[in-house]
């Protein structure tokens, strides 16, 4: 697992949304494997991807996909929902995005 490539993704949002915290919805574990789903909440107060602070609350969901070893994660694949949070902070379009949730979850 790169350590410092996660640093480095968690500081943008940071950065972004200072108060940004994460509430668990699902973990689910299977063998050495497990996932997580979160749902992020923050105040967008620092420039993200070039968009200035807008002062506007968001939440955006998460997912962590780690493969543990010896008690210790060996490899992490973690995402969020861009498109909900961009769309929150005014980059996107709604209509993009409720097309594209239409179709992506069931």
């Amino acid at each position: 697992m790169d350590w410092n490539r996660t640093q480095q993704f968690f500081a943008v949002f940071w950065t972004a949304f200072p108060d940004l915290s994460a509430k668990i919805e699902e973990i689910v574990a299977e063998g050495d494997k497990v996932a997580i789903r979160v749902i992020n909440t923050g105040t967008h107060k620092g420039d993200f991807q070039g968009i200035p602070p807008t002062g506007k609350k968001v939440s955006f969901e998460g997912r962590d996909f780690m493969t543990l070893r010896d008690g210790k994660i060996v490899e992490q694949q973690a995402g969020v929902d861009m498109m909900e949070l961009m769309q929150q902070i005014g980059a996107t379009p709604a209509e993009i995005h409720a097309s594209a949730s239409s179709t992506t979850r069931s």
